[in-house]
């Protein structure tokens, strides 16, 4: 092969495609990352409101790989990732209680700044929407050496050709839930002191985490993702949803003022609820490979686990 021929095209700039296509790119393998948002990030998204950030996605990340423990102490050593909270609060029928756990890491910049350093070096293309996927394999009629779907599922089945059978059955195996996340500026920090709060049985919210305390500015933000079953009925119009987040909020924590303002954001396919598959990424013979949470737990650290190890697989095939 030649050209443009060699290359593997990666579909997604979150951090399992950003993950398979560092290791592609220590490899030598020319490689071109594709995504049709305007930034890197996936869903470990992070928005500015009035020059600050706020993260919309993923909240946090945990650490246990040692792999991913050396990738971490890159972003610690830049400056752009931080310990945050062992403990967390759970809400209940039978009231507020503590609940240790594992060091949760947070990004004072947002998590999607973690992402845009891995891909400082990477070929990364934004607003590039890709259509389809073919045996061969072709993007969109370009040959490619192989081609990395680092996106949820269902996504990917809309691009992949149905001669491409094994691969189209693989993504179609899995399955997504819905979240919305919401963002809340409030005129003063007035809740209870908590880092994070998981939210039991209740028919709208599943997770608040306190943002001003999460970025370490102590800004009067907090941030609440919804349960699958509230998203699902709001995903044509989420910021009709707005108002009964925030009411939700302030009942949840005792809140005296109404928040200033409440930006929603839409995960359609926010948490893979039935795995990829075995292994930590899926590649076959037609030269089509898929990276994601949806190989494991969904946690970040899953997501670049998957990516990278795909990349090692597919440069392993790949080099000369």
């Amino acid at each position: 092969m030649d050209g443009d021929q060699k290359r593997v095209v990666v579909i997604g700039a979150g951090i399992a495609g950003v993950a398979c296509a560092t290791e592609l790119h220590r490899a030598g393998i020319p490689v071109q990352v594709r995504e049709r948002g305007r930034v890197t990030g996936g869903r470990m998204a992070s928005r500015r409101f009035d020059g600050r950030p706020a993260d919309l996605g993923a909240a946090y990340f945990t650490v246990s790989d040692p792999d991913f423990a050396e990738v971490v102490r890159g972003w610690e050593a830049a400056g752009l990732a931080r310990e945050w909270t062992d403990t967390f609060v759970a809400y209940s029928a039978q009231g507020r209680r503590e609940v240790p756990g594992p060091m949760r890491w947070a990004a004072p910049r947002g998590l999607r700044s973690l992402v845009e350093y891995l891909a400082a070096d990477l070929p990364v293309v934004v607003d590039r929407l890709v259509l389809d996927v073919e045996r061969g394999p072709y993007v969109e009629g370009e040959p490619c050496a192989a081609v990395v779907l680092a996106i949820p599922g269902p996504q990917a089945a809309l691009l992949l050709d149905p001669a491409l059978a094994t691969a189209t059955a693989a993504v179609e195996a899995q399955r997504w839930a819905p979240t919305l996340s919401g963002v809340l500026r409030f005129p003063t920090r007035s809740w209870p002191d908590f880092r994070g709060a998981f939210v039991n049985d209740h028919p709208l919210l599943s997770l608040v985490c306190d943002d001003g305390d999460r970025r370490g500015d102590h800004a009067p933000v907090l941030v609440a993702h919804t349960t699958p079953g509230f998203a699902a009925g709001h995903l044509a119009q989420p910021t009709g949803a707005g108002a009964a987040l925030e009411q939700a909020v302030r009942d949840l924590l005792g809140l005296p003022e109404r928040a200033e303002h409440v930006h929603v954001h839409r995960w359609t396919y926010a948490t893979p609820t039935v795995p990829g598959g075995a292994g930590t990424y899926y590649l076959d013979d037609d030269g089509i490979g898929l990276a994601g949470d949806a190989f494991g737990k969904p946690r970040v650290q899953t997501a670049w686990r998957s990516g990278h190890d795909l990349g090692r697989a597919l440069a392993d095939r790949l080099r000369p």
